[in-house]
């Protein structure tokens, strides 16, 4: 569904961020992409969406393909009526609209503008909490956002989802529902999803593959159970090691990979 073949991405035409990554994210799976901040996790998600023009960005080498469509640097808009939808870090709800108003907006880039009343409620039945918010989303909670975006993006009837950090800024209980309704979304509409974030217990958790990200490149990949139980990975990511916190090039795994080096 989704893939990208070896890619490079630089900011301002100088900074070299991405280096020759490759993934792939087929239909109806979730797939996480884990890394350290600075790794280059939310750069790989804009390449994908064509956000990185807005900030001086672009894919110089490789492709990206999305259901067969080479969607390299397209224009955001036109990646999102195809049906790929990106919720941003921060939430970005719009703070002076209502919840009903912003789920509407969600659905702006959609071909067909009949039943979004009635989308907006079948949205609303996943996130009860929003059904009892009738002000606007500025005095909404950080998960109730996190909410209201994610409910947004499902108004554009996407075919896959890429996800930004959506536990960032939560509580345990809120980021535990919140991920609860990730995969149900996932499991009830099959809705492919991406999924970049920093808490990798929760992440391989719900996702059936991973990638793992350092310095812009690939450095780990595999099923979600194995690489919970990858020594390497617990002691880097999953709090299963001593003292201080070592780069994944010093690991065993990583120096046993020559095409890693």
């Amino acid at each position: 569904m989704l893939e990208l073949k070896n890619i490079e991405v630089v900011y301002n035409e100088v900074v070299l961020v991405i280096k020759g990554l490759s993934l792939e994210v087929k239909e109806g799976e979730i797939v996480s992409l884990l890394g350290a901040n600075g790794a280059g996790k939310s750069t790989t998600l804009k390449a994908i969406s064509g956000l990185l023009k807005n900030e001086d960005g672009e894919v110089t080498r490789g492709n990206i393909h999305f259901l067969d469509n080479d969607i390299t640097n397209s224009n955001p808009s036109d990646i999102v009526k195809n049906g790929l939808f990106q919720v941003m870090e921060g939430r970005r709800c719009i703070a002076d609209m209502t919840v009903q108003e912003n789920l509407k907006l969600g659905a702006h880039t959609r071909r067909d503008r009949k039943n979004i009343n009635h989308d907006i409620e079948k949205v609303l039945n996943y996130f009860p909490r929003l059904k009892e918010r009738n002000g606007l989303s500025g005095y909404l909670s950080g998960g109730e956002q996190q909410m209201l975006a994610i409910g947004r993006a499902l108004m554009a009837k996407p075919k896959i989802i890429l996800m930004d950090e959506p536990s960032m800024g939560l509580s345990p209980l809120l980021v535990k529902e919140v991920f609860s309704i990730i995969k149900k979304l996932n499991l009830d509409l099959g809705i492919t999803i991406l999924l970049v974030e920093q808490n990798a217990r929760l992440a391989l958790n719900v996702s059936s593959r991973a990638y793992i990200m350092e310095n812009g490149k690939i450095v780990l990949e595999g099923l979600s159970n194995d690489l919970s139980n990858n020594e390497d990975v617990k002691e880097f990511y999953l709090g299963g090691g001593k003292g201080e916190r070592k780069s994944f090039k010093n690991l065993k795994s990583y120096k046993r990979r020559k095409r890693w080096l």
